[in-house]
């Protein structure tokens, strides 16, 4: 569906930005190009650099892919990113999105990719996100159109689940009480 991906993971990129003066690697399916010499591909690996930061990805898709709008799957797995940034929204094509093995660190900035409805396959795990409490139902809640999360199939059961989990989770926060200095109950 996604042909073979421009692969420019292990390039030892800071930012994305630094892949434009990077050739993809050899695939073992060669990759096709248009008249312009851009990329006929919807995928892009940049895996296993130290990328912080996704400023410019829009500008980087353009100088490769003959359609960047189009782009369905991404691979920023094991970099040094550490939220997830508004610029994936922009890929409303995306359908698998690995981010695994970063820095990651901040759980709802998964609620960011809410609009991405054709979005179906998403890893987050090796990220510090992984151990926070309802990580999975979170995820699951903020990503309706999951069926894969972390390489293991999202069921129906879970989705069910995830909502018992959120509803629970959210009136026990409307019944907390919180103590303040003076011990004075604050509802």
């Amino acid at each position: 569906m996604y042909g073979p991906p421009v692969d420019l993971s292990f390039k030892d990129l800071n930012n994305v930005t630094g892949a434009m003066s990077e050739v993809s690697r050899i695939a073992l399916r060669p990759l096709r190009t248009n008249s312009k010499n851009k990329y006929l591909s919807q995928a892009l690996r940049l895996s296993n650099n130290n990328i912080t930061h996704l400023i410019g990805l829009e500008f980087m898709l353009s100088h490769f892919l003959a359609e960047p709008s189009m782009l369905g799957w991404l691979d920023l797995s094991f970099n040094k990113l550490t939220s997830i940034e508004c610029v994936l929204c922009e890929l409303k094509e995306l359908r698998v999105l690995y981010l695994h093995g970063n820095d990651i660190w901040n759980l709802n900035d998964v609620n960011k990719l809410g609009g991405l409805s054709h979005l179906h396959t998403i890893t987050l795990h090796g990220n510090a996100i992984e151990n926070l409490k309802g990580y999975r139902s979170h995820v699951i809640l903020a990503l309706p159109h999951l069926k894969r999360m972390d390489f293991s199939a999202v069921t129906r059961q879970e989705k069910a689940l995830a909502n018992i989990w959120c509803k629970t989770f959210k009136s026990a926060k409307k019944e907390e009480k919180y103590v303040s200095t003076d011990n004075k109950v604050i509802q």
